[in-house]
């Protein structure tokens, strides 16, 4: 998930024998005397702390005029605070061997700590400070700012990139989710050292925050290290979130000219949210769809049977504002058009005769069965207790999961896929030189 420089003393691998029941039964929710809350498992095993902390807002809640300002602010963050100028700042880290960063999303801001159980008293200090008094000084910011120009300038020669920005701005026309979360070069080029201290002072509060820590270190003492490390943030964030988005409306087709041998396509539409009621029914239909690699049905009909991708893939994207449905493949540009209506024609025949009792079955056991493998590391676990706080879920919720999926019938699958799976109304954006096919048709 993020890209830590972090010398590694220690394997932070815990035994994958370390199942969700087991897991679910050591968190805690710790309070400190300050009142701060964290979810916290103590884990011994092994002499390190992790702590994973993420703030609602993001980049959603940035005006289209200063996209890319919440990516920046992550990008500085760790680059002096308060007495510390960034070389200090970076060598307490480097000596120290603690792993400090953060990094923007589209609904959230995050944080993440790692650091030797030792040095957790100065691990902790130095995040409280870059949260609380980051310094944003014009060097080492300048700094950052170009290196996020040289990584835009790059990625409007790489179709991925391109066929992504454009189906969001396809599909969200006028809402915040159509800005790109690194911003554009014209963007990131405008934004001042003045807007970055506004947003640190809007966006880093206690009302909005959610925290998750795991190691080697006792409750009591986790209660005075969150004391000092997030009480001197403000109380009250002050963000404009966007509105809600009912669905996202298609159909359309984007193609986005460009001069190589193979056309990378985007598709999607309508998906559901965390919270929905169907969310399970979806999860699993979305594993047989294409979510299940060579178990998958799209990769089975386009992949296997026809040798026409690479790869393809369907994934479910649940926002804080929208749920999607996303996907997508590569493949040459004489077998764009042929591989677009093998997409379709799996849709179709997903709504109107659903899914077999077989593939029903071998999804939840694949689903049950692989969960575990993503306990398998502190920072994991940290992820998820902090992803579980950011969606209202309780700690139950890992000794709950399995039950919710063997819950999902045929008919649920079907239901949902008539809800959500419409190859008419798909979004579709590709980049490369299809042959045969204009937006019009």
């Amino acid at each position: 998930m993020r890209v830590f420089a972090f010398i590694w003393i220690v394997s932070l691998t815990i035994s994958s024998a370390f199942v969700p029941a087991a897991f679910a039964a050591k968190i805690q929710e710790v309070v400190s005397p300050g009142g701060i809350k964290a979810w916290f498992v103590e884990e011994k095993t092994i002499p390190i702390v992790s702590m994973e902390v993420v703030w609602k807002g993001g980049a959603s809640t940035v005006s289209a005029e200063k996209a890319g300002l919440a990516h920046l602010m992550a990008s500085t963050m760790d680059e002096g605070a308060a007495d510390l100028d960034s070389k200090a700042f970076q060598k307490k880290m480097s000596d120290l061997a603690i792993s400090l960063s953060f990094d923007a999303a589209k609904d959230t801001f995050g944080g993440s700590l790692k650091t030797l159980s030792v040095n957790k008293e100065e691990a902790f200090r130095l995040f409280s400070l870059a949260i609380s008094a980051p310094r944003f000084d014009t060097d080492p910011v300048e700094r950052i700012r170009n290196q996020i120009l040289v990584g835009l300038n790059r990625k409007l020669a790489n179709p991925n990139s391109l066929a992504g920005r454009a189906w969001f701005e396809a599909a969200f026309k006028g809402h915040a989710y159509a800005n790109p979360t690194m911003g554009s070069l014209a963007t990131m080029k405008a934004l001042t050292t003045a807007d970055l201290r506004q947003f640190k002072d809007k966006q880093i509060a206690q009302d909005n925050m959610v925290i998750s820590v795991i190691g080697d270190i006792r409750v009591e003492e986790l209660g005075r290290l969150l004391d000092q490390t997030f009480m001197g943030i403000p109380k009250k964030s002050d963000l404009k979130f966007p509105v809600d988005v009912d669905r996202v409306n298609g159909p359309s087709l984007e193609i986005i000219p460009q001069d190589i041998p193979q056309s990378v396509v985007i598709y999607g539409g309508n998906g559901v949210k965390r919270d929905d009621p169907e969310y399970y029914a979806a999860y699993v239909l979305n594993y047989i769809l294409g979510g299940g690699g060579f178990e998958s049905r799209l990769t089975k009909e386009i992949r296997e049977k026809r040798g026409l991708v690479y790869s393809v893939y369907s994934y479910l994207s649940p926002f804080q504002r929208v749920g999607l449905q996303l996907g997508g493949f590569g493949t040459s540009n004489a077998s764009v058009t042929e591989a677009i209506k093998l997409v379709k024609s799996e849709l179709v025949k997903i709504r109107t005769k659903g899914v077999t009792a077989e593939e029903l079955d071998a999804a939840k056991k694949y689903l049950n069965g692989s969960f575990p493998l993503r306990l398998s590391s502190n920072s994991r676990i940290a992820n998820i207790m902090v992803s579980m706080q950011l969606f209202d879920l309780p700690v139950s919720y890992l000794d709950e999961r399995p039950k919710h999926i063997n819950a999902v019938s045929l008919a649920d699958v079907k239901k949902v896929a008539n809800r959500l799976m419409d190859p008419d109304e798909l979004i579709i954006t590709i980049v490369g030189k299809p042959e045969g096919m204009t937006p019009e048709n």
